[in-house]
């Protein structure tokens, strides 16, 4: 049966859909026709009957010409030719090598895994480019998947029989797991859909691209001999290697015909003896810097790594271009030595596997053993138990890093782990559920307290009333948090009723203006105070900025001014004290004034409010970037402009830090405001 997305209730048949697809798009290459024009042929012929170059990619033929310079350059250049034929057989070769590793990686038991957990590692698989290791996770986790979906299923079936349904009514509803999982899995089918769709449509264009590279190069063999031509050759040639590769069928001719035309050009044009040697001599050079670089990985235990980067270097050799005639030859055997060394090391590892997993078996026995006190684990606080999660992740990575066990071994111990796993969050999923009941409670306590509010919104005793108001205020602030839905709304509604007060009060105070008088009176003699501080008198000044918090509104046209006489004079106690207090306290000050003006102005609940929320969106917003710039450093290659990457996202992350930590003191201010 197939769903409206398109996948099949069978795991079976989804999974087929998936190799039929990778079959089609790996049969592309080998069923399209040649597209090697008669032009082309004839010149690759041509060449190869002149003697010029072999299709072969590993043998070379030397060629008699009437210029005897230019027949010195043409047979090594030959021969570098052959021996970048041959770089390209071994390349290929380790290549294969390499991408086995993947085949051999070990995956997690998705047996043991719950819908939530299949649901998030098909979508981290749907985001993944490394198409052949997603197809092994998805044929692994989509049968699993299907199993408990199945069961589901059956389980719902059951059920509408019992209630006296008809079989032929029943219809299974898809929940929010099954949406995500199936919406997941069609971005994968999509996504590994597209790339090799644009993977051979690329190798078109590449091809293309060659074909131009090839006419170029024709246009230049044929044409008059010049010094500058050398340069032209070269940038060609970097041309053709920066090309990617092209269909399976055209490679071999492709590489005939471009060989060809090199040979013919270092054959029968007269490039100067000299600077064809320095050239060589550069290339050299180049040549036994690699071997070099290959001898110390032949040194290296980490095989893998030795494997990995090896072959990066047979790109490189191959791509260089000849050598002098009579060292090449012996820099090609130093250099298939110090590979042979690691592919060697390679074999050794492989026959040293066993070993190598029982070690691993030791190491995850030792890793469960780390989970066993977060069994018993318990706390009323939700920072507690962020922070056990914070290290039990950390355990996690560190099961996820150590290797493979021995496969007689590997259902046992995976059980063991992620069953201690599952259970620790199975029971903080209990704590929050409680949590879930004191928030319940708290939305009772305030819904209290905005129906006692609303009651004193009508009264005219204002003293009495204020002093009433003020008081739930306090006892709002000592509830505990409510339910996230309720959280703005429950606000706003006791906001509303104590703003409707005090601004019945406001308007109905015979006496406001004088009050208002004596508050400007009030907040002036502070500043005078405040202006007369001695230099880091930190305790006196928040004593003051306490004590000018508390005053009342002043007359609406001294507002602007008492603001800015403060302001001054908190930025006059900051300049006396620049060589005594530190930049932490300096931004300290400066935050106090800043809640002090807003704590003496109209509406400044809200404001404060606003203030908290604002520093807890930079704090929530820096910790995002942190996870981000962290998740980049994980896609990073080994590589020089690789590593200064790194260097400079570890200084962003560094800095963000320290700025979250100064925006959490400054929060702990913002909530210690009464």
């Amino acid at each position: 049966m197939i769903d409206e997305k398109g996948t099949s209730e069978n795991p079976q048949e989804n999974n087929s859909e998936l190799d039929k697809e990778k079959e089609h798009v790996d049969s592309t290459s080998e069923n399209q026709d040649e597209a090697v024009t008669p032009e082309q042929k004839e010149e690759a012929n041509s060449t190869i009957e002149e003697g010029e170059v072999e299709a072969s990619v590993t043998e070379s033929k030397e060629v008699d010409s009437p210029n005897d310079s230019s027949a010195q350059d043409s047979e090594p250049t030959a021969q570098a030719n052959s021996q970048e034929k041959q770089d390209e057989s071994d390349k290929a070769s380790s290549d294969d090598e390499h991408e086995g590793q993947d085949e051999d990686e070990e995956l997690p038991d998705y047996s043991e895994f719950n819908k939530e957990q299949l649901v998030e590692a098909i979508k981290e698989i749907s985001k993944s480019d490394n198409f052949k290791k997603a197809d092994r996770i998805i044929n692994e986790l989509k049968p699993v998947f299907d199993e408990i979906y199945e069961a589901e299923k059956k389980e719902a079936l059951d059920k509408f029989l019992a209630e006296g349904g008809e079989e032929a009514d029943f219809a299974m509803k898809h929940d929010e797991l099954n949406e995500r999982f199936e919406a997941n899995f069609q971005l994968y089918r999509d996504r590994r859909k597209k790339h090799y769709r644009e993977l051979e449509h690329q190798k078109d264009e590449n091809l293309k691209t060659k074909l131009e590279i090839l006419d170029k190069l024709r246009e230049l063999v044929d044409g008059e001999e010049t010094i500058t031509s050398l340069n032209v050759i070269k940038e060609i040639q970097k041309e053709w290697k920066s090309v990617g590769p092209v269909p399976g069928n055209q490679s071999k001719t492709l590489w005939a015909n471009y060989n060809a035309l090199l040979d013919r050009y270092y054959d029968q044009r007269s490039i100067l003896f000299e600077l064809k040697e320095l050239d060589r001599k550069k290339n050299l050079e180049a040549k036994i810097e690699l071997c070099v670089k290959a001898e110390e990985l032949a040194q290296s235990e980490d095989v893998p790594y030795a494997i990995k980067h090896l072959n990066d270097l047979h790109e490189e050799y191959k791509h260089i271009g000849p050598v002098p005639k009579e060292e090449q030859e012996p820099l090609w055997q130093r250099f298939k030595a110090a590979s042979d060394a690691i592919y060697e090391k390679r074999k050794e590892f492989v026959k040293n596997l066993k070993e190598i997993q029982t070690e691993n078996l030791e190491k995850k026995e030792q890793i469960i053993e780390k989970l066993k006190p977060f069994l018993e684990f318990d706390s009323d606080r939700i920072k507690e138990w962020n922070a056990k999660t914070k290290e039990i992740l950390a355990i996690q990575k560190e099961w996820e890093a150590t290797g493979q066990v021995p496969k007689e071994n590997a259902k046992e111990i995976n059980k063991n782990f992620w069953g201690n796993f599952k259970q620790f969050f199975a029971n903080k999923h209990e704590f929050f559920k409680r949590l879930d009941g004191m928030r319940e409670e708290n939305l009772k306590k305030k819904q209290e307290f905005v129906e006692k509010a609303k009651e004193l919104s009508e009264s005219t005793e204002w003293n009495k009333t204020a002093d009433q108001l003020k008081g739930l205020q306090r006892q709002w602030k000592e509830v505990g948090p409510v339910p996230e839905k309720f959280r703005e709304s429950i606000y706003k509604e006791f906001k509303a009723a104590c703003d409707k007060f005090f601004e019945n009060k406001r308007a109905g105070s015979k006496d406001a203006q004088k009050e208002y008088e004596e508050n400007l009176k009030a907040k002036e003699d502070i500043i005078v105070q405040i202006n007369g501080l001695e230099p880091g008198d930190l305790d006196q000044l928040e004593a003051y900025e306490q004590a000018y918090g508390k005053i009342g509104f002043v007359p609406k046209e001294a507002i602007q001014k008492v603001k800015e006489d403060f302001s001054n004079a908190i930025q006059n106690f900051i300049d006396k004290s620049e060589e005594v207090l530190s930049e932490e306290q300096k931004e300290k000050v400066k935050l106090m004034a800043q809640l002090t003006k807003i704590m003496a102005g109209p509406n400044s609940d809200r404001k404060l409010n606003q203030k908290e929320n604002s520093i807890r969106k930079k704090i929530a917003d820096l910790q995002n970037d942190i996870v981000t710039w962290k998740n980049n450093m994980e896609f990073f290659a080994s590589s020089k402009t690789a590593d200064k990457l790194k260097k400079d996202f570890e200084e962003k992350i560094e800095d963000a830090e320290k700025e979250i930590s100064l925006l959490k003191k400054q929060l702990r201010i913002v909530r210690s405001i009464d």
